[in-house]
């Protein structure tokens, strides 16, 4: 029987990480993954980099220059015609970028010392590990400590079951070789707004049927609304309040029945993506004397160290509560390699970012108005229009704001909200200055460099006491 001081389940974000810092630590460390490709090559990464994060912000790229010079670049002054897109070559482009990712991970995995295991698992009590290659006998692995890292699946509905590459979830949303016509998305949360915006831009008509009466309730209500103005005048046709009952598939299109205040309905499409959530990945992982508790939705139970109900057994990353984002199970993962080596970082989850990679980009940190208000805080507010940036209007990009939220006494900084073109760059300024605990009056104090798209944070910091510089001033107290 093999022995290790840690075995990571999973070679996502959250377990590569965990691995990687736990070699690095000096821990005789594993780490097993069961991703296949198309082609049954093993690889690890996990969703994020196979079929995630990484190849939808290549399709998401790719379609933005393909929407931006069709309609922004004759504004300043590049002139062309008959331009196209070739799909294809774009998702062979972005199927190299996957593969190349991959392959690191694997180098950095075998530099760093991580014994690699590639096939399914089944954890057991006192960290038995049942592990059985894509090819080969079954063997048990033991640890000293064992991180669970599976991450995340995409919610299936009854009423739209996948249908080869006509009915699919977000990973056959990223294969398509031609631009659909008319194209479904049944959610608007995250990854429905990120594949509509690709499809929109290369042509299709985007159709997204929400069930939820609020668009984007996660988000800060003034950043929804004007990302909802902006997707709708880009061409998406985003229905709230709208319940898909059924589907079906005829001569390769899909027919959609749904309701509304109105009443059913029924729609035609020439495909259809389902993207209504993820749920925790733990099929056959667990043996019922593995320890591991899950919580009502099917998360396993860890406290806020990611220590779950078994001796010396974490869970990081997608399959435990908490926002659902890469870099949360990254940092995750860490913190738990560390702990395992007698360090005591923690996790600070007020201060976890997040991001849709639409455009413009929505941003945020912290927390949001209707938070706010909720809870009886007092706080007030600050903001600036990127149409008032210099550098904005010199890139022909000024849609968007960026808004600051500070405690009306203490004038610490309680959350950071964005819309416009690189927000998902300038939040972690914000997120810097929430970790460090700044006031919006440090942030005001801070030198950003000028011309920029970051001194709009500067100016809305400067707009939570009526400083702003490059606005007419609009202080907002909450009281």
């Amino acid at each position: 029987m093999a022995k290790f001081d840690v075995i990571v389940i999973g070679g996502g974000p959250a377990g590569y990480h965990a691995a990687i810092r736990a070699a690095q630590l000096g821990l005789d460390t594993a780490c097993i993954d069961k991703w296949l490709t198309p082609d049954g090559k093993p690889v690890f990464g996990g969703t994020c980099l196979n079929v995630g994060c990484i190849p939808s912000k290549a399709l998401l790229d790719a379609s933005y220059k393909f929407a931006e010079a069709q309609k922004g670049f004759q504004d300043v002054g590049i002139v062309f015609k008959d331009l196209s897109i070739d799909v294809p070559t774009m998702i062979r482009r972005k199927d190299n970028i996957v593969e190349n990712l991959t392959n690191g991970v694997a180098a950095l995995l075998k530099s760093n010392g991580v014994t690699t295991f590639e096939g399914t698992v089944v954890l057991h009590g006192g960290r038995k590990v049942e592990f059985t290659p894509h090819t080969g006998k079954t063997e048990t692995l033991e640890a000293d400590h064992v991180i669970i890292a599976t991450g995340s699946v995409s919610i299936d509905i009854p009423p739209c079951p996948l249908v080869d590459d006509i009915i699919v979830d977000s990973t056959g949303a990223l294969e398509w070789q031609s631009v659909p016509k008319r194209l479904g998305i049944i959610g608007a949360g995250i990854i429905g707004l990120e594949m509509g915006s690709v499809w929109n831009r290369l042509g299709s008509e985007v159709v997204v049927l929400e069930a939820l009466e609020e668009f984007l309730p996660i988000a800060d209500k003034q950043i929804a609304r004007e990302a909802a103005r902006q997707l709708k005048q880009q061409g998406m046709d985003i229905r709230l309040g709208t319940r898909v009952t059924g589907s079906k598939v005829k001569n390769k299109k899909v027919e959609v029945t749904w309701s509304d205040a109105e009443g059913d309905k029924t729609e035609n499409f020439d495909k259809l993506i389902v993207a209504v959530g993820r749920r925790p990945y733990t099929e056959g992982l667990l043996a019922a004397d593995s320890g591991i508790n899950l919580d009502e939705r099917g998360f396993i139970f860890v406290d806020d160290l990611c220590n779950t109900d078994a001796p010396e057994v974490y869970a990081v990353g997608d399959v435990v509560r908490g926002p659902m984002l890469a870099h949360k199970g990254m940092e995750e993962g860490i913190m738990v390699a560390e702990r395992i080596a007698g360090f005591k970082p923690l996790v600070n989850y007020d201060c976890i970012p997040s991001v849709i990679y639409t455009h413009p980009e929505i941003s945020w940190v912290g927390k949001t108005e209707q938070e706010l208000k909720a809870s009886g805080d007092k706080y007030k507010v600050g903001s600036f229009p990127l149409a008032a940036s210099g550098r904005a209007m010199a890139s022909n990009d000024t849609v968007g704001l960026i808004k600051v939220i500070a405690d009306a006494e203490t004038d610490r900084i309680l959350g950071v909200h964005m819309i416009g073109a690189h927000t998902s760059e300038l939040i972690a300024e914000a997120v810097i200055a929430m970790e460090f605990g700044a006031s919006a009056e440090d942030l005001g104090l801070t030198m950003f460099a000028h011309p920029s798209l970051s001194e709009g944070l500067h100016e809305a910091a400067l707009a939570v006491s009526g400083h702003a510089i490059h606005i007419v001033n609009r202080r907002r107290n909450q009281s």
